[in-house]
């Protein structure tokens, strides 16, 4: 059964198909609502239910509470309608004009930069480009019917090849394919480009804090590399500061990039984090959870804002800490939360 939904503020109306969630429909009638994990993981999509019912459908109790709903909170990548709705969320205008697509692709290349982490190549048909924001992702699509999301780590007017950074998971059925089957020349089909983490336009003079744990580097990597694409010729450049948090010294894969960029950007300064280093590093620098660096460096963050991503536990401390403690702006923070799914990534 079909419903109507009413999108407050901008009243845009958008119908939705038997069963589809509310971000579904949005998706497939050109509605760019926020959202991120499409798994009710991350809480990105979370909005109010302004009038009307719905299925709240299967989430984390952590990222949607039971006061949430009563409140009229809901996520939109679980919510199914049961009747007409008006809902409350802010649409996102920049991603409104990028193409789903669905598209095969060629392994061009595979590296192992890490004991657990591979840097996948993939190069697109002669006739076909992805056109993304810095930030996105896709969603290879296996043949179980199944889904894996990988962000893609190369910047937008760097796509000839695209990039993904895989974890090695233990168990995961498709990353042990990955580590120990894919080769070369392999056939990949994908979905994309998804997901609302990319870079708001700001105010030069607010400066930026990126947190990444684990592979949640790959995304702010394609971020980083668009602005310093972008910001070529320009005068004034906005201060920015990428925290990476990593257990030992070998999963800072790409340590040596960010270093350059910290060489060749006096408004780029980074800084990594080890929180479990084992005596043979030889560490001497930052240590602890990721995001406590943060608050060491910061009295308060009223004046930044914040893109995290990683995963869900340390991109939620960081939301908790960040706004109650260091008094940053809810709206100020953005996030991409990585989460496995049930057999893994």
């Amino acid at each position: 059964m079909s419903h109507r939904i009413i999108i407050k503020p901008s009243e845009h109306i958008m119908h939705t198909a038997s069963g589809e969630t509310i971000l579904q429909s949005a998706l497939r009638e050109g509605f760019s609502l926020p959202y991120g994990c499409r798994n009710g993981s991350c809480g990105v999509c979370k909005g109010k239910i302004l009038s009307g019912n719905v299925d709240y459908g299967h989430s984390n109790e952590e990222t949607l509470t039971e006061v949430e709903k009563e409140a009229g909170k809901a996520l939109f990548c679980c919510a199914v309608p049961l009747s007409d709705l008006v809902i409350e969320c802010h649409e996102i205008g920049a991603i409104k004009d990028i193409e789903i697509k669905t598209l095969p692709s060629r392994v061009e290349k595979l590296e192992r930069v890490a004991p657990d982490v591979m840097v996948i190549s993939l190069k697109l048909p002669a006739n076909q480009r992805l056109r993304f924001l810095a930030g996105q992702y896709i969603d290879i699509l296996l043949k179980d019917g199944k889904r894996r999301s990988f962000s893609l780590a190369n910047a937008p007017h760097d796509d000839d090849v695209l990039q993904l950074h895989a974890r090695n998971y233990p168990g995961g059925v498709f990353a042990e394919h990955v580590f120990s089957k894919m080769k070369v020349k392999d056939i990949l089909r994908f979905e994309g480009p998804l997901g609302s983490f990319f870079l708001r336009d700001t105010p030069e003079d607010v400066p930026i804090i990126f947190l990444a744990s684990g592979t949640g580097f790959a995304p702010i990597k394609s971020i980083l590399e668009d602005v310093f694409h972008q910001e070529a010729g320009k005068a004034h450049k906005q201060a920015m500061v990428l925290y990476w948090g990593v257990r030992t010294k070998a999963d800072l894969y790409m340590v040596e990039l960010a270093e350059q960029w910290q060489r060749q950007h006096d408004h780029f300064t980074f800084i990594p984090v080890l929180s479990d280093a084992l005596p043979e590093d030889g560490w001497s620098g930052r240590t602890g959870f990721v995001h406590e660096a943060v608050m060491q460096d910061f009295s308060s963050l009223e004046s930044h804002h914040v893109y995290a991503c990683g995963s869900p536990v340390m991109v939620k401390a960081a939301y908790q800490d960040f706004t109650v403690l260091r008094q940053l702006p809810k709206d100020g923070f953005f996030s991409d939360v990585f989460t496995p799914s049930a057999n893994s990534q």
